[in-house]
């Protein structure tokens, strides 16, 4: 086993974080492929939902917490103020629509490149975790709405997240 060193590069911190993100993925595809394989499609996929979606409502509440003890509010903008996800690993961006509203884009993230490393049931599993996003996006804040304009997993460049105000329905 190498020395442990008192400091390491931003690459070799981001390679760590990827492995890591990468045994999750792997978790993930396994786990999903054997609740299905016993429950059947329909209610397998039902089951790895529900669960995705309970651990997003974790980390969600956890961000809504780091949010709040800093006294800001719970606005779209403040939620990165809260860490939910490590700041190596994954590349990021943005994009400008056309009506001039800014997106956040993932150009990067080590979950999906694993599961589309497995093919395409790694990407139909895989699409399944997304559902993390929306979910801690509820628990944070009810009132905003996340969707994925785009997604890798579904054949897309990157991945574009929509996120605003939820329609109340008046």
């Amino acid at each position: 086993m190498a020395e442990p060193q008192d400091r390491i590069s931003v690459d070799e911190c981001a390679a760590d974080v990827r492995l890591l993100a990468r045994r999750l993925a792997l978790l993930h595809y396994y786990y999903a492929e054997a609740i299905i394989g016993r429950l059947g499609e329909e209610e397998g996929r039902a089951l790895v939902k529900e669960a995705i979606w309970a651990y997003g409502r974790h980390c969600g509440n956890a961000v809504r917490a780091e949010v709040e003890a800093l006294g800001l509010p719970l606005t779209a903008e403040n939620y990165s103020r809260g860490r939910d996800l490590p700041r190596f690993g994954w590349e990021s961006g943005k994009v400008t629509l056309p009506n001039g509203e800014v997106r956040a884009t993932s150009l990067f993230c080590p979950i999906a490149a694993t599961l589309q490393e497995l093919g395409p049931r790694g990407m139909e599993l895989g699409r399944l975790y997304c559902f993390v996003d929306q979910a801690k996006f509820e628990a944070y804040n009810p009132a905003i709405e996340f969707a994925h304009a785009r997604n890798v997993l579904d054949g897309d460049a990157c991945c574009e997240f929509a996120v605003g105000a939820r329609a109340t329905g008046e």
